[in-house]
């Protein structure tokens, strides 16, 4: 995880933030911008290749996204008010995974899909 964090700060400030209990009072903490992109990760969202991904990631950054709010939920799935909320739901895989790992596949996803967007031979 450090390793892809590590890579994606060449291209954009990125940082994790742990949310134990998924209530609106530790979502307040967080104290995200009305214009902010929320992503729930949900088997059930829309899945991408890499190239579709880094499509998306470009088309947000293009229309001025400033922020980008990932958020990979526990067995239970996410509370009723933030499937409201949320902006976007994608999908890594139908596959369930733990989200240790689910954290990591984003993560490289994400650097891939900032070196695609850069003409990086990594994603080749």
């Amino acid at each position: 995880m450090d390793d892809y964090l590590a890579r994606i700060r060449h291209y954009a400030e990125v940082e994790i933030a742990e949310v134990r209990e998924a209530n609106a009072t530790a979502l307040r903490k967080l104290k995200i911008d009305p214009s902010a992109m929320t992503v729930l990760l949900d088997a059930a969202g829309k899945q991408f290749s890499s190239a579709e991904f880094a499509r998306w990631l470009g088309g947000l950054r293009d229309r001025g996204v400033r922020e980008i709010f990932f958020f990979c939920g526990d067995a239970e799935g996410f509370p009723e008010e933030m499937r409201r909320q949320a902006k976007s739901r994608i999908s890594l895989s139908t596959l369930t995974m733990p989200h240790e790992f689910a954290r990591v596949v984003l993560a490289e996803q994400i650097y891939r899909a900032f070196a695609i967007l850069a003409g990086h031979p990594y994603p080749k």
